[in-house]
């Protein structure tokens, strides 16, 4: 038989190529890139560089169909690809432009390409899969009462789009929404496009300024209202509330200015190209530090068990983790105490600077309960691992508050301008990277002018909390009341669900 068509003759050879190197291949297997609590998570040889990402919606029950297309650079010769990909169905995917093999094992997508990529070079992935919003209650997708929501923090990006899902890899994203007319899609970043309607959907376009962990991701749909403010040095503000509960959450919305320049007084200038509030109706049992756009339940702005200095040093906390564990990102994920830890530390201060909860007497409460934080959960540095066959509850009160002291600490130790200037450099020197415990403890010894590791690794990795410099009467104290024990919310808030309370009980 003759072959006319040189189309057909190149798809025929590209499959008949595709089945001789998988022939000659072991079988495909799950890859790591070794991190401690998470060995599954991310995979070797390639580095992305962006991700842009094209959703399809159509209610909160049906699964979107999705395009990823992945451009990254090989850091050694690939014979196959691993991806993190799981609860969603792929149709085909390509590698540099041509047909790939595709295998699930386990949590991994596996691309075999038509041929082996070279060390160093270019590398353009294209997958047309599913993303499935139904039937998982721990991260990615979160179904809201008008739509959908992303969750992604620690490991439920791959749950969504396949992704090298580890915050070590961070990159550029464009996210396309397509959605029924009358919703509204928003994502991190800027819209780069307005929105183009198209018969009875529309297709929203945004895209981030700075580079992005895949868990910090965030798509939102429903039938939402986009307010737009003016911040500190003309920053651009854009919350997305609720239409329906617009007018309530205004006294609430026009609070973030006025904290962005508090934070800035302490840290500097903010890292990213604008910040918002996103209030989902919806039940996390958490609040998330989405880049850019902070995704909060509207229950916390309901007037019913929260007083306002609580939710305002809440909102407080997921600001600040814009400088700290979004744009300086932990290097592993036992390296989460820097983001919650700092987190903590600038709601912690808030609150004082209220009136309402005083700092010292936090840091005096958490101080009665670290031993018992540090038994249940591991000391803040390095977390107890997951037992064989169960999921880690990585969000426990020994990386909040039990965090936030090794800070208090580390202040009475070197003094306040000391401390200062180690906060500010940080977020400054790692702006858009990635960092860990060990680089923050030789930028601290360096701003001390003394080397504070024989101080500090006690705190950070001792199965028992170190005397507190200036408080030797803390010592040897039993807490006053019960102490709180590992899940539970700290005075003050509400224990959230799956045991990931943050100090004031809400908070990731």
């Amino acid at each position: 038989m003759q072959l006319s068509s040189p189309r057909l003759r190149a798809a025929l050879l590209a499959a008949a190529s595709l089945t001789l190197v998988a022939a000659v291949l072991p079988p495909p297997k799950a890859l790591g890139i070794g991190d401690r609590l998470f060995p599954e998570l991310g995979n070797p040889g390639y580095d992305v560089l962006s991700y842009d990402l094209s959703f399809d919606y159509k209610d909160n029950l049906t699964p979107l169909d999705a395009v990823t297309v992945i451009d990254a650079r090989a850091l050694e010769r690939l014979e196959r690809i691993n991806l993190d990909f799981t609860h969603g169905k792929v149709a085909s995917a390509e590698v540099n432009g041509e047909p790939a093999r595709f295998e699930s094992v386990a949590e991994d997508l596996v691309l075999t390409p038509a041929r082996p990529v070279a060390d160093d070079m270019p590398l353009h992935i294209t997958i047309r899969h599913t993303s499935d919003p139904r039937g998982r209650g721990d991260g990615g997708w979160v179904p809201t009462e008008d739509g959908l929501a992303m969750a992604n923090q620690a490991d439920a990006a791959h749950r969504v789009f396949p992704c090298n899902d580890h915050p070590a890899d961070k990159a550029f994203f464009t996210f396309r929404i397509t959605a029924p007319a009358g919703l509204t899609a928003v994502a991190n970043g800027e819209p780069v496009a307005r929105a183009v309607r198209l018969g009875p959907t529309t297709t929203w376009t945004y895209r981030t300024r700075h580079p992005m962990a895949t868990e910090l991701a965030q798509v939102s749909v429903g039938r939402s209202e986009v307010v737009h403010g003016t911040g500190p040095h003309g920053l651009p503000l854009r919350d997305v509330v609720p239409a329906q509960d617009r007018k309530r959450l205004d006294h609430w919305l026009k609070k973030t200015a006025g904290h962005i320049e508090w934070m800035e007084e302490r840290v500097g200038r903010y890292p990213f190209e604008n910040y918002g509030v996103l209030i989902a109706r919806a039940t996390t049992g958490f609040e998330l530090e989405t880049q850019t756009l902070s995704l909060f339940e509207s229950n916390l702005f309901a007037g019913e068990g929260y007083p306002d200095w609580y939710v305002e040093s809440v909102m407080v906390h997921e600001l600040a983790h814009q400088w700290f564990g979004d744009s300086v990102t932990p290097r592993t994920w036992s390296d989460l105490w820097l983001n919650e830890g700092h987190a903590t530390w600038y709601e912690a201060l808030y609150a004082d600077g209220l009136g309402k909860y005083s700092l010292e007497r936090r840091m005096r409460e958490a101080y009665q309960r670290s031993d018992q934080w540090r038994a249940a959960g591991g000391p803040p540095a390095a977390p107890k691992a997951a037992a064989p066959g169960e999921k880690i509850g990585l969000f426990r009160p020994v990386v909040y508050d039990g965090s936030a002291l090794i800070l208090y600490a580390l202040r009475q130790e070197i003094g306040t301008e000391a401390f200062e200037r180690i906060e500010r450099r940080w977020v400054t020197e790692h702006r858009d990277a990635i960092a860990g415990t060990a680089d923050f403890v030789r930028l601290a010894s360096q701003e001390a002018g003394r080397d504070l590791t024989a101080f500090l690794e006690p705190w950070l990795y001792g199965a028992t909390t170190p005397p507190m410099p200036g408080h030797p009467e803390w010592s040897g104290k039993a807490a006053s009341g019960k102490a709180a024990p590992d899940g539970k919310a700290a005075p003050g808030g509400k224990a959230a669900s799956g045991g990931k309370a943050a100090p004031g009980g809400k908070g990731r």
